[in-house]
């Protein structure tokens, strides 16, 4: 494996050669590469979510070309190297796990994850960082992901609700605040008052045991079955969607929904 690793440095920098390289590899940044990046995180997400395990053991390794192609682009600027990189995890994890490598006992699987926060946020004082709960949630993950890491935060520093029948009671509170500004034609007020309905539906979520990013990956994926039987029976049956009335659309996507159920996409 570790030869496997030096061959897959080698034809990264091979790529980013300026004279004999790939044009492509060669212009890239990190700012460039960054979305790439993410795209590869999810298509690995998406092969765990269809159990296909060749097309994981590819999409692997394409985000494994992705670290490598940031460190490769990291060593041109002479900051860091792909040997740096590992050593740095290497360090970490051992660092993190203290009960593995040390002596400290962890009780069960929720005592290392806030041990691991423990460390993360005396990492974070030791670097100067901010010392708040929240520090460290980064921007750039998805919104309904950061929310629910936020909220976690939140209830490990004692700020959380107490219980799935006061979050629900918050919800109908806040999806009420929407119904007043549509009332009142307040469009962009409407919308800012889904985004705290959105929040808290995250948090009731969480405070079922699911997670919201995996809950709505497994309705998307739903969905999209569902409207792909609706396409297949007005195929059959030589119509559109624009040929039906509101009523016969509803009565499609019944029938959809018998056809496509529940139990073929479950909550994790």
């Amino acid at each position: 494996m570790e030869s496997g690793m030096e061959r897959l440095i080698e034809i990264m920098a091979k790529l980013r050669d300026p004279e004999s390289g790939c044009p492509w590899d060669v212009e890239q940044d990190f700012r460039s590469i960054a979305p790439y990046t993410i795209e590869e995180a999810y298509e690995v997400a998406e092969a765990i979510d269809c159990g296909d395990f060749e097309a994981l053991r590819d999409e692997l390794g394409d985000l494994l070309l992705q670290v490598v192609f940031h460190a490769q682009m990291a060593r041109e600027a002479q900051r860091f190297g792909m040997g740096d990189v590992i050593a740095s995890i290497c360090q970490k994890l051992v660092r993190r796990h203290p009960h593995v490598f040390g002596d400290a006992v962890v009780e069960d699987a929720d005592a290392q994850t806030r041990a691991w926060e423990d460390h993360k946020a005396r990492e974070w004082r030791a670097a100067g960082g901010a010392p708040g709960a929240l520090a460290g949630v980064a921007l750039g993950m998805p919104a309904l992901l950061r929310a629910a890491k936020l909220q976690r935060r939140a209830a490990r520093a004692g700020f959380a609700w107490e219980g799935a029948g006061q979050i629900f009671t918050k919800l109908r509170e806040e999806v009420g605040e929407v119904q007043v500004e549509l009332e009142h034609d307040e469009r962009e007020r409407a919308i800012d008052e889904l985004g705290d309905v959105l929040f808290v539906a995250a948090g009731l979520v969480r405070e079922l045991g699911g997670d919201p990013e995996d809950t709505l990956r497994v309705t998307n994926a739903r969905f999209v079955r569902r409207f792909e039987a609706m396409e297949a029976e007005l195929a059959a049956a030589s119509r559109a969607f624009a040929d039906l009335s509101s009523d016969e659309q509803w009565a499609l996507w019944r029938r959809a929904k018998q056809t496509v159920s529940r139990d073929e996409f479950p909550a994790r």
